[in-house]
């Protein structure tokens, strides 16, 4: 019997970063933080801030993987509409959550009081849970296998930390890198057949021109870290063999 793979998508949502304006940190942070828990991430797409794109890509996402997540847009802003198209997408209105909202009298408190565009961040889709928000007031959201994460890189940290051994997957992916300047279309078989003889592996191939010189990482990835070991070693042997120089852990 074959080995489960989880899978997840991601949805990044808002026009600053389709602009170019705020540079996306989240993809990297959320793809390392999916593997530790045996999660792989099989999607990204990013969506403006229009409510019929992001319903179709949640949609899409949360019916085609394990789990889907989401970020950016649920602010205390006009523009935050995340809440409100996810709400959409599941067919349920939008409601207060008390508890989001006691978290948020709280914190605002002694910063300025909770006025109607704070509130906005206790907004969920019915039926919603929260996702604990050490860094800020605003909770995340989770609705099935839907996570909704803010946009703030370090405050999307957070939200994954307290979500962190919730959710079920299968074993992380292991990895291991070697270097070798060499232009990776010289060796494209060899790093074919490595990859057949090794059942389970997958082998990426990085390519740079770096000191003005062409050369590539490699990268062989599997869920058995014996199997990983066995390759990256056959391939470092191969690629000696053909007289490139190796180097172990990149260039």
């Amino acid at each position: 019997m074959s080995e489960r793979i989880w899978t997840a998508g991601l949805v990044v949502i808002g026009d600053e970063i389709l602009s170019g304006r705020t540079q996306d940190k989240n993809v990297a942070q959320i793809a390392l933080w999916l593997n530790v828990q045996g999660i792989r991430l099989a999607e990204v797409r990013v969506v403006p801030d229009v409510q019929d794109r992001i319903v179709e890509a949640v949609n899409a996402i949360r019916t085609g993987y394990d789990y889907c997540f989401t970020t950016g847009g649920i602010g205390p802003t006009h523009d935050d509409i995340t809440v409100d198209a996810i709400a959409v997408a599941l067919g349920v209105p939008v409601v207060v959550h008390p508890q989001a909202r006691e978290l948020m009298e709280r914190y605002y408190a002694t910063r300025g009081g909770l006025t109607e565009a704070r509130l906005r961040m206790a907004r969920v889709p019915e039926g919603a849970e929260l996702i604990p928000n050490r860094m800020s007031g605003a909770p995340g959201i989770r609705v099935g296998n839907l996570f909704i994460l803010a946009g703030v890189p370090h405050i999307t940290a957070g939200m994954l930390d307290a979500l962190t051994g919730t959710l079920e997957g299968g074993r992380p992916v292991i990895s291991a890198t070697i270097g070798c300047w060499v232009a990776e279309s010289e060796i494209a078989g060899l790093l074919g057949e490595t990859e057949k003889a090794f059942e389970g592996v997958a082998i990426g191939s990085y390519p740079f021109f770096r000191e003005g010189r062409t050369g590539a990482n490699f990268v062989v990835r599997a869920t058995d870290g014996a199997l990983v070991e066995a390759c990256i070693e056959q391939l470092g042997v191969q690629l000696a063999a053909a007289g490139y120089e190796v180097v172990p852990g990149g260039i």
